[in-house]
């Protein structure tokens, strides 16, 4: 199996970002569809706007219906074409960006990606994750190449809710973890290929960013700030974590988000907190050691992340069944694992992660 590393054609961060993003992008197209959350609508098009002040290009806003599901990929294609639009472009969250990039895909054109917040590492990634339209999973998409530019104005990302910094957060938890694990097992990563030394380089790199600037980093955002450590977190939500997974490949932390989908109770529970839960599971299965699991269970209640099955929505032993079936369907990146592993395997560890993240956390009262 041949190693090989993608990434996006660009990548720019920092304040200000939105006023760059004509110069950024004007070699893309002269017609650009904008796929925008309600909120990414609100706060980016008017510097989004500016920035194309007196430019010959055409801009359409399009506030898209709040998740990447089959559905809403083929009405966003539907402009596409009856708008003759020559370049794609984000402006919000995971889902945003997934239809974003699918839409792109499928009308062969280049696709731009402006987050308005860090909550997943899907920006930087070559994949969608795709939903039916009745919001349960439905498949991924895996790209011929990573998105063409990728900016993040690191002001938007102080001024958005803190929640989805911290479940940013988690879902970068899992990275290296689920790379580590990949790299073991010699499981291909997400582009299918050999993982490099320095996709495993930035996977490490993300989890010891997260270690160090993510409680720094939380603050700033509580305090709508921006600093260094905030700087650092969105560059570890977004490139490093993105980059990385993609480089490095999935394991059980992932496929434990697409088991806990099938459960109602946990619609409302974000990607990155099941993701974070995921990779204590994980752990448990590898037995890792003791000081490693402690310092991830310690680092996930510092920010705000679920150490529990109650925390991200589950009070029924019972369905955790259901999710555990569900995250070891065929097809599921928790197969990348040496030695495999079954429902009731995982089961075992999703419980065992309960019951000594719930041991934590009565000590601390």
């Amino acid at each position: 199996m041949l190693k090989l590393m993608r990434s996006p054609l660009k990548y720019v961060q920092g304040q200000g970002a939105l006023s760059a993003v004509y110069e950024e992008t004007k070699d893309l197209g002269t017609s650009f569809l904008f796929i925008c959350s309600n909120s990414g609508y609100r706060n980016c098009h008017e510097k989004i706007e500016e920035s194309f002040e007196g430019k010959e290009a055409e801009l359409k806003f399009e506030i898209f219906g709040g998740i990447s599901s089959i559905g809403e990929v083929e009405r966003m294609q539907k402009i596409v074409r009856e708008n003759q639009i020559n370049c794609v472009v984000a402006v919000g969250g995971g889902s945003a960006i997934d239809t974003a990039k699918a839409t792109a895909h499928y009308e062969k054109l280049p696709v731009v990606i402006i987050p308005t917040v860090v909550a997943t590492d899907a920006p930087c990634t070559g994949l969608s994750v795709i939903y039916n339209n009745d919001g349960s999973f439905s498949h991924y998409i895996f790209y011929p190449k990573n998105p063409d530019a990728v900016i993040v104005d690191s002001d938007i990302i102080a001024h958005a809710p803190v929640k989805f910094l911290v479940a940013g957060m988690g879902d970068a938890l899992g990275t290296y973890f689920e790379a580590r694990a990949c790299e073991k097992a010699k499981a291909p990563s997400l582009e299918n290929g050999g993982i490099t030394k320095s996709a495993m380089a930035l996977c490490r790199l993300c989890y010891e960013t997260l270690l160090e600037d993510g409680y720094k980093a939380l603050k700033a955002c509580e305090n709508q700030i921006v600093t260094p450590a905030l700087e650092a977190i969105i560059e570890a939500n977004t490139y490093l974590s993105g980059v990385g997974a993609d480089n490095g490949g999935l394991a059980v932390s992932h496929s434990v988000y697409n088991g806990f989908t099938a459960l109602e109770e946990c619609e409302a529970t974000m990607h990155g907190s099941v993701v974070a839960f995921g990779t204590l599971a994980q752990l448990v299965l590898e037995d890792a050691p003791k000081a490693e699991f402690n310092q991830v269970l310690e680092f996930c209640v510092s920010v705000g992340l679920p150490v529990t099955l109650k925390e991200i929505g589950v009070t029924d032993k019972e369905r955790v069944h259901i999710a555990a079936k569900n995250a070891c369907a065929e097809g599921e990146s928790i197969h990348n694992m040496i030695g495999d592993v079954t429902p009731g395997q995982l089961y075992d560890a999703l419980i065992a992660a309960d019951v000594l993240g719930q041991e934590y956390l009565a000590k601390r009262k």
